[in-house]
């Protein structure tokens, strides 16, 4: 069992800078591929990034590449989402998910989800 928290969510302005983080509890973290989806109001939730066990692979969607990067900490059971650039469509809740398995599969569905924490981007 893996439980998720997200935290550092806020209010940054447009061409602002924006890190948010997930902390993890149970023994196997580093089992596991992480990722982060957001879903703004209205509409569904989307992928952002993900990143291997090891955090030696990633991906992103592409509205974030190049803005956005993924880490993690395995000594520190933490992932961070460290957002550059922001734009005001990048205002939505940030949720952070795991899959047990060494690197993130789409088709193979989330196995955990955090509660989320909201980043708003102001114009």
């Amino acid at each position: 069992q893996v439980q998720l928290v997200e935290s550092g969510g806020g209010l940054v302005q447009a061409g602002g800078s924006l890190s948010v983080s997930c902390a993890a509890s149970g023994r196997f973290f580093s089992r596991y591929a992480m990722a982060w989806f957001r879903q703004a109001s209205g509409k569904e939730r989307e992928f952002v990034a993900a990143l291997s066990w090891s955090g030696g692979s990633t991906s992103y969607a592409d509205s974030v590449k190049g803005r956005f990067t993924i880490s993690r900490d395995n000594a520190k059971n933490t992932v961070y989402l460290q957002m550059n650039s922001l734009k005001p469509e990048d205002t939505a809740v940030y949720y952070c998910a795991a899959q047990a398995r060494n690197f993130w599969s789409a088709p193979s569905g989330v196995d955990y989800w955090g509660k989320g924490t909201l980043v708003t981007v102001s114009s």
